[in-house]
C-alpha cells in the first residue's frame, strides 16, 4: 500500500488527490497521523476477523426447530456438524424461544471451562449468552427476527491464521466527509433484506445523513449501532458487484454533535462478514442506500479471499 505524505501540520489535506475540491472533506490536521490512523484501523479490523470471535472461522449455521434437534457428525442427526466433532455430540431443544442443550453420555463439553451435561443456552442477542466447546470447536445460539439457530466455530480451522491483508483504495482524504444529520420526527424500525431468505434486520433508523461528493448532495439512511453509541450504515454504490462486494458494504459514524454533524469517513467502510465465509447472516444495501457515485474508497472485495463455503 502506497503512502502519500504531505508535510505535517497543514490544515485541510487534499493535495495530489484527484476529485478533492469536489467533495466537502472534514479537516485532517495532520495527513500522515491521518493515514497512519487509517492503516492502525485496518490492521486492527484483520486481527479482529482473524480472531476467536471473528467471522473467519464458522463453519456452520443450523436453524432449529421446535422441539428436540439430535446433532453430532453422523449423518443420520438432523444437526450434521463437520468431522471432528463426536458423531452424536447431544440435542438442542427449542420450546417457546429457550434453547437448552443435553449432552450425550460420554462426550466432553465444557463451558467456561468446566464440563456441561444440560445447559440454558441464551441467544447472542441477549445477555444470557453461552459458549460451549468441545476440542477445536465452539458453539453458540444465535436469534434472528424469531428464528433460532446454533453457530458452529472451528478455531482451527486451516486458512485463519495465515488470513492475508485484504485489499483497499488508497487512503483519501476527500472521503472523510463532513456529513449533515437530519432526524425523522421519530425513530422507525425499517425492514432491511439479510443475505438469508426469510430472514429480515430491523434496526432502528433515526434518520439520514446528508453529504457532498462530486458537487452532488447524497444522502443515506442511518442505523443505531447495537450499543446505542454510533450510526451503522449499509451502502451501496457505482464500484459495488464491480470492485467492491455485491451486497454492499458497512461503515459507522459517531453520533452528531450540537451543529447536528458528524464525519463520515469512507476509508473505513469495509466489507460484511459474508463477504469472507457464508455462516454469516449478513445485510445488504437497501434499495434506500444505493448511491449512483462511485466511493472509491475503504475495502475492495476479492471473491478469492472468501474462506468458508457451504457444501450443497
Amino acid at each position: 500500500m502506497k503512502t502519500v505524505k504531505v508535510a505535517a501540520g497543514i490544515v485541510v489535506m487534499c493535495l495530489g488527490f484527484a476529485g478533492c475540491e469536489d467533495h466537502n472533506p472534514a479537516r485532517v490536521e495532520n495527513m500522515d497521523a491521518y493515514v497512519k490512523s487509517v492503516e492502525e484501523w485496518r490492521d486492527g479490523r484483520l486481527e479482529r476477523l482473524k480472531g476467536k470471535t471473528g467471522y473467519l472461522n464458522l463453519v456452520g449455521l443450523y436453524w432449529l426447530h421446535e422441539g428436540e434437534n439430535r446433532a453430532g457428525s453422523a449423518p443420520d442427526n438432523e444437526l450434521v456438524f463437520p468431522a471432528g466433532i463426536p458423531a452424536y455430540l447431544g440435542s438442542f431443544e427449542l420450546v417457546d424461544g429457550v434453547v437448552t442443550m443435553t449432552v450425550a453420555d460420554g462426550v466432553d463439553v465444557l463451558a467456561n471451562g468446566e464440563p456441561v451435561h444440560t445447559v440454558a443456552m441464551g441467544a447472542d442477542t441477549a445477555k444470557n449468552g453461552v459458549l460451549l466447546t468441545t476440542g477445536g470447536f465452539g458453539w453458540y445460539v444465535v436469534e434472528r427476527e424469531g428464528r433460532y439457530g446454533v453457530r458452529l466455530r472451528n478455531y482451527e480451522l486451516p486458512g485463519v491464521a495465515d488470513f492475508p491483508p485484504i485489499d483497499h483504495y488508497p487512503v483519501d482524504p476527500a472521503y472523510r466527509l463532513n456529513a449533515r444529520f437530519k432526524p425523522y420526527d421519530e425513530p422507525r424500525i425499517v425492514t432491511v433484506a439479510t443475505i438469508i431468505d426469510g430472514v429480515d434486520y430491523l434496526p432502528e433508523c433515526p434518520g439520514v445523513i446528508e453529504f457532498e461528493i462530486n458537487g452532488e448532495t447524497q444522502q443515506l439512511e442511518v442505523y443505531t449501532s447495537d450499543d446505542g453509541a454510533q450510526f451503522f450504515i449499509i451502502f451501496a454504490d457505482a464500484t459495488t458487484g464491480e470492485e467492491t462486494y455485491p451486497a454492499g458494504r458497512f461503515v459507522y459514524t459517531d453520533w452528531p454533535d450540537e451543529q447536528g454533524i458528524t464525519v463520515l469517513d469512507l476509508n473505513k467502510s469495509y466489507n460484511p462478514p459474508c463477504a469472507f465465509n457464508d455462516f454469516a447472516t449478513c445485510p445488504v444495501a437497501s434499495p434506500r442506500n444505493r448511491l449512483k457515485v462511485a466511493i472509491r474508497a475503504g475495502e475492495k472485495y476479492d471473491p478469492s479471499m472468501h474462506l468458508v463455503k457451504q457444501s450443497h
